[in-house]
């Protein structure tokens, strides 16, 4: 699980925790698209209409396999070591 969550941080898909709204990850893969939270969202409810249900399976998927960025900040941040 691990590595498929280092995987989607090295891609930059991770959930964001300060402009979610449900789990973060509409703005997260907007971020990684280079697209508003809202952008995505839109897109996201447009596929509803266009593909129903399919959404309803992969929003939990994503949400459970991609990091936050408060996780990926953390577990990337190099102590400072006075010399």
């Amino acid at each position: 699980m691990e590595k498929i969550r280092a995987s989607l941080a090295r891609q930059g898909l991770v959930r964001s925790s300060d402009r979610g709204l449900l789990g973060g990850v509409c703005a997260g893969v907007g971020r990684r698209l280079g697209l508003t939270p809202w952008v995505t969202r839109l897109l996201f409810l447009v596929t509803l209409v266009v593909v129903p249900g399919s959404q309803f399976l992969v929003y939990p998927v994503l949400s459970f396999l991609m990091p936050s960025d408060d996780s990926v900040a953390a577990a990337t941040h190099v102590p400072y070591a006075p010399r």
